[in-house]
């Protein structure tokens, strides 16, 4: 166990995990948001017709001239059972399928009609112009997602495009979530003296939704070592990644490290050193991963973002997972004091990050009006307006 060490070396030891979720068979609206554990390529060429990318008049270039008679009207949903006839044109619309014979899309705005005759300008068009040729999208067995690429709305569209019904992506993780500590209660409950609402819950959920987590057990367990040990105990047995909140540190009534320690969880790490978020743990039981995060709302967010959500990440298959934020310029001076990375909640305005008030680890009032964090490095202190500091958005 390594005990009090940087976030880059808590982040490098958690990269050299081997961390893959199994490779399942999704269908398609329900894959958004997961990395494919497979390359897709395409099952047909798309699109599968020669079709209109306008309204207008669909002809064949060489018949020459700027004038055609106007023969049929061919409709989007329709298929032409005909060839274009020589001097002709047919009135066609945007998807429809054109003619044999027709390599020219004139659009309408360009087109003077008079009774069944067409008239243009030849000089404004060009050969082969508004006409999207078969396959011009991709061709049957062109690669069209690389493994490791996440499903988006837009990649849901692609797909759909080529008929695609499942994708076969990384499994997402089995994820619960342990709340400690007497004085928490849930929302809805009336607060007694000494008790405080739950906050933490909430977030993480909130976070791992948007990663696509969303079947998640949640426990509460009392400040009590035994029961301690037999909810880590029981939620080990159903998780592949288990998140705690509080009772890491060294109060009389904090009982995690030992619990995991008893239900046979090897600590990779304990303390980190930054602010907020030193007392954090991270751990292995086998193929488990565990993460004991300080009980501070601003600490559990901080190491959420720093180190659980990469892991995630890694193990839905994102190979991006661990790539470092972008940088921005501070706003203004920032004078540190403490020799720890600090990470303090920031908003971005005008392509600046400026650092919020209210950077205590119990404070959550600005993470109202935060974009994200920025990272302020062990080895610095004192940085000027204009510094490029790492920007971790939400």
């Amino acid at each position: 166990m390594k005990e009090f060490i940087s976030v880059q070396e808590a982040k490098e030891i958690l990269k050299g995990l081997s961390l893959a979720g199994e490779k399942v068979n999704l269908p398609l609206q329900k894959s958004l948001g997961y990395w494919t554990a497979v390359p897709i390529y395409a099952p047909m060429q798309v699109p599968s017709f020669d079709n209109s990318g306008m309204d207008g008049y669909a002809f064949a270039w060489e018949d020459g001239g700027a004038s055609r008679q106007l023969a049929q009207v061919v409709q989007a949903g329709t298929f032409p059972d005909f060839s274009l006839q020589p001097g002709t044109a047919v009135r066609i619309f945007t998807g429809a399928p054109v003619p044999k014979g027709a390599d020219t899309v004139v659009q309408q705005e360009w087109v003077r009609v008079e009774g069944d005759r067409i008239f243009f300008e030849l000089e404004k068009l060009t050969q082969g112009m508004n006409l999207r040729r078969a396959g011009s999208q991709c061709e049957l067995g062109q690669l069209v997602l690389p493994e490791g690429t996440r499903i988006t709305p837009g990649t849901l569209g692609l797909l759909a495009s080529l008929g695609v019904e499942e994708v076969t992506v990384f499994a997402a993780p089995q994820v619960s979530i342990i709340l400690t500590g007497d004085e928490v209660v849930e929302v809805g409950q009336a607060l007694q003296p000494g008790q405080i609402y739950n906050a933490n819950g909430p977030a993480l959920l909130g976070y791992l939704s948007q990663l696509g987590i969303s079947a998640v057990k949640v426990y509460k367990v009392k400040d009590d070592p035994t029961e301690v040990i037999r909810v880590i105990g029981e939620a080990l047995a159903s998780s592949d990644v288990l998140l705690l909140t509080g009772g890491i540190s060294v109060g009389d009534f904090d009982f995690v490290k030992e619990g995991l320690a008893e239900n046979g969880v090897e600590t990779l790490f304990y303390k980190v050193k930054q602010k907020p978020g030193k007392p954090l743990l991270a751990g292995v039981k086998g193929s488990k991963l565990v993460f004991a995060l300080p009980g501070n709302p601003a600490s559990v967010l901080t190491c959420f973002m720093q180190y659980v959500k990469p892991s995630l990440g890694q193990w839905m298959g994102s190979p991006a997972a661990w790539e470092q934020a972008g940088s921005y310029p501070l706003a203004t001076n920032w004078e540190k004091q403490v020799k720890l990375t600090v990470f303090l909640k920031a908003r971005l305005v005008a392509g600046e990050v400026e650092v919020l008030p209210g950077q205590e680890s119990f404070n959550l009032l600005s993470f109202g009006s935060a974009d994200g964090l920025i990272q302020i490095n062990e080895d610095q202190q004192s940085l000027k307006e204009g510094t490029l500091v790492p920007f971790y958005p939400w």
